[in-house]
C-alpha cells in the first residue's frame, strides 16, 4: 500500500496532524531533531509563518501541523520541491500508476543523458545513472506539479540514502560502497536507487495533508521575495552559518543539477560541480552584515523573528543581537551539542542558538 489517510475529520470537525511524521532527512544543518524546541516559541497568535531558508522543510513541516499558513522558501530548486510536495501540496500523492510512468524506459533519450554523462562511475554505475535519466524524463510526464515535486523530493532522497556521508563533496562513493564494513552499516549502499525509491514513497505519501489554509513554497532569493510578501506573523530565519557549517551547493550539487537538468553549466572539479555557484548572499564573510542589515530592515513589519544560529559562525552572536536590537528585543537560548553532526558548526561541546525576537 503507497496510501494511508491520516488527515480524516474527528468526529467534532477538528483534524489533528500531530501524529503525521515528516519523512527524515539526511541534510547537513537540518533543524529535523531542534523542532520541538524552535516551535515552542512560536506564539499561538502568529498564524502565517514565514520559513525563509527552510532547507529540508522540516520546521515549515511542524508549522503546518500546528495549523499555521506557512511560507515556505529556499532558493536551492531541490529544497523548494520538497516545499511544493510537502508544505504547499495539500492531497495529491503518487499513486502505482504514477509510479508505472517513473519507472518507464527514457522517453527522451537523446535529452535525457545528464547523469549518464556527468556522474557515471564517480557517485553510481551506469545502470543507476541510466535509471536517473530515464525517471528525470518521465517526471514531466506527470499530471500535475505536485506529483512531480514528490517525485523529485523522494528520488533525491534516495540519491542521499545511496552515497556514504549523505552528500556529494567527496569522490569515494564507489570506493565505499565497495567496503564491506561500511556495507555492513549501511546496506542502501549497495541497493538499486528503485528499491530506495519505493521504501521511501508511502512515508512521503503519508505526509501529505491538508491544514485548511493555503500554504506556499518558494524557490526566491529571500531578499528579494520579502518585498512581495504581506500580513506575516512571523519569520524564522535558519541561513546558512557562515565559516561554521556545510557549502550547501557544493555538498548537495548533484541533486540540484538533477532537478534543474542543466546543460549549459560548466563542471568543475572531480566531484562535476556546477559552475558557478548561485549567489545567495549569506555564505561569505564579505557579503552576509550586509545581507542581515538587509534581511532585518525588509521584515522590520513582522512582529516576531525565530533566529536559527551557532556559536562558532560570522558574525559573533554579539555582533548579531546588536544589530537586531535595533528592531526588536532579544533573547538568546542555547542548546550545546554533546556529540558531532557533521560541520565544524556542530561539533561535540558546540552551541545551536535560537534567538527570539519580539516587538
Amino acid at each position: 500500500m503507497l496510501y494511508e489517510s491520516v488527515t480524516q475529520p474527528s468526529l467534532f470537525g477538528k483534524k489533528d496532524f500531530m501524529d503525521i511524521k515528516f519523512p527524515q532527512p539526511q541534510y547537513l544543518g537540518a533543524k529535523y531533531i531542534h523542532g520541538d524546541w524552535i516551535t515552542q516559541y512560536i506564539p499561538d497568535n502568529a498564524k502565517v509563518v514565514l520559513d525563509a531558508f527552510s532547507g529540508s522543510q522540516s520546521i515549515a513541516f511542524l508549522c503546518k501541523k500546528m495549523g499555521k499558513r506557512v511560507i515556505s522558501n529556499d532558493f536551492l530548486t531541490f529544497n523548494s520541491q520538497i516545499g511544493k510536495a510537502l508544505i504547499e501540496n495539500k492531497t495529491e500523492i503518487l499513486t502505482p500508476d504514477d509510479i508505472h510512468i517513473l519507472f518507464s524506459e527514457n522517453s527522451a533519450p537523446k535529452e535525457y543523458n545528464l547523469m549518464e554523462m556527468l556522474f557515471t562511475d564517480i557517485f553510481f554505475v551506469r545502470t543507476e545513472t541510466a535509471f536517473l535519466d530515464a525517471f528525470r524524463s518521465n517526471i514531466d510526464r506527470l499530471e500535475n506539479e505536485y506529483k512531480k515535486s514528490l517525485a523529485f523530493s523522494i528520488i533525491n532522497r534516495a540519491m542521499t540514502r545511496k552515497v556514504t556521508m549523505g552528500h556529494f563533496a567527496h569522490t569515494q562513493a564507489l570506493v565505499y560502497a565497495s567496503d564491506p564494513e561500511r556495507i555492513k552499516r549501511n546496506r542502501s549502499l549497495i541497493r538499486p536507487l528503485k528499491e530506495i525509491f519505493m521504501d521511501l514513497v508511502m512515508g512521503y505519501n503519508n505526509a501529505v495533508f491538508d491544514n485548511a489554509t493555503d500554504c506556499q513554497s518558494y524557490n526566491e532569493n529571500i531578499l528579494e521575495l520579502l518585498p512581495s510578501l504581506s500580513d506575516v506573523d512571523l519569520a524564522y530565519f535558519d541561513p546558512p552559518y557562515c565559516d561554521s557549517h556545510a557549502d550547501y551547493q557544493s555538498f548537495y550539487h548533484l541533486l540540484e543539477t538533477y532537478t534543474n537538468y542543466w546543460k549549459d553549466k560548466k563542471f568543475v572539479n572531480g566531484t562535476k560541480r556546477y559552475s558557478p555557484k548561485r549567489i545567495g548572499g549569506f555564505e561569505t564573510k564579505k557579503e552576509i552584515i550586509n545581507s542581515f542589515k538587509a534581511l532585518f530592515d525588509l521584515a522590520r513589519d513582522i512582529p516576531y523573528w525565530l533566529i536559527s544560529y551557532n556559536d562558532r559562525s560570522y558574525p559573533t552572536i554579539d555582533f548579531l543581537v546588536d544589530m537586531i536590537s535595533l528592531y526588536r528585543n532579544v533573547k538568546v537560548e542555547r542548546k550545546v551539542y554533546n556529540a558531532g553532526r557533521g560541520g565544524k558548526g556542530s561539533v561535540a561541546g558546540s552551541s545551536e542558538i535560537l534567538i527570539i525576537c519580539t516587538p
